[in-house]
């Protein structure tokens, strides 16, 4: 069985594994600051933690992301880098890769664009991980944890 890997790009995003048994890891994204002091991806961090640790297959589902109305052109950039790098990170392990859009996902779980929601259905769902889910700021690991719930419920690790 495969070992699907949700990931939330974005700086205050996530990666999820979650395992055929449905056991859950939570890591918020890797990020540091630069020499300018802004946030940026970890690159090493980010390769790190996509490294498997057993031989079990794994397959990442990423949130399918675009521009939004509204953000500096700056930001957007950096955000798009991230975004490209992580899509590497994944490839640079041989992972198949599944892209999904925050509409498709969203709607499986009927979701709104309200975050806490999001961490409420994650709670609901992984109960034994409702303490990753606890803070506002966490709707980035709820929404991992929900893309790779989504990736399961797809069968794309079968």
């Amino acid at each position: 069985m495969t070992v699907i890997v949700g990931i939330d790009p974005g700086f205050s995003g996530a990666v999820a594994f979650l395992w055929p048994n449905m056991k859950l890891e939570i890591h918020d994204m890797p990020v540091l600051k630069n020499a300018k002091g802004k946030t940026v991806l970890n690159l090493h961090e980010m390769h790190s933690l996509l490294t498997p640790e057993g031989d079990e297959p794994h397959m990442a589902v990423i949130e399918q992301v675009a521009a939004m109305r509204g953000q500096g052109v700056s930001s957007m950039f950096r955000f798009g880098e991230t975004y490209g790098a992580t899509q590497m990170a994944v490839a640079a392990h041989a992972m198949p890769i599944h892209y999904v859009t925050p509409a498709k996902w969203k709607g499986h779980f009927k979701l709104s664009r309200d975050k806490g929601v999001s961490r409420s259905v994650a709670i609901q769902r992984f109960p034994k991980n409702a303490a990753d889910f606890s803070r506002v700021k966490d709707d980035g690991r709820a929404e991992a944890a929900l893309i790779a719930l989504y990736g399961k419920e797809m069968t794309y690790g079968t």
